[in-house]
């Protein structure tokens, strides 16, 4: 590949990763509308499934009608992952001297995967929905790697 293709590759991928922490984090702002729509829709799921998405629905439903404020804390959530893609903007913009953020994005993802474990059985959250929870640090680690490994072939196309 040529220093052009790199440099377009590692934009598709940076993009492709900066829309979805977006759009993961902004699902977090309608929360009970989205568990309604699941729980309407709760025949698609595995029994033990459909009945997790109602319990939580329940929850949700009566803490933002008892405690309302307490949501404000997943708008937050919604705002730090829009805050953290912007921080992909300078790979965008200059990969080599950005990979940092690059690698960020990576250490981050594999955060995730302990999070999980060790707050899911404190919070209740059964086994099943914590390995759901850790796909978004294993998807999301794929578009970074690439980029990662990519932007090392361009800084040494660049050095030569």
């Amino acid at each position: 590949m040529n220093e052009q293709q790199l440099q377009k590759r590692i934009r598709i991928w940076v993009l492709i990763f900066i829309i979805g922490l977006v759009l993961s984090g902004v699902t977090a702002f309608p929360i009970e509308t989205e568990l309604a729509f699941m729980v309407n829709h709760s025949s698609i799921f595995p029994a033990f499934m459909a009945h997790w998405v109602e319990t939580i629905y329940a929850a949700v439903k009566d803490t933002n009608t008892r405690y309302p404020y307490l949501s404000y804390g997943t708008d937050w959530l919604a705002f730090g992952h829009i805050v953290i893609a912007t921080a992909f903007i300078g790979p965008l913009k200059d990969p080599v001297k950005n990979i940092w953020v690059i690698q960020f994005g990576m250490i981050a993802c594999a955060m995730v995967l302990p999070l999980a474990f060790i707050a899911g059985p404190i919070r209740q959250i059964p086994v099943y929905w914590r390995l759901i929870d850790c796909c978004f640090g294993v998807f999301g680690i794929i578009p970074l790697y690439i980029c990662y490994k990519s932007i090392r072939k361009l800084e040494g196309l660049e050095a030569s």
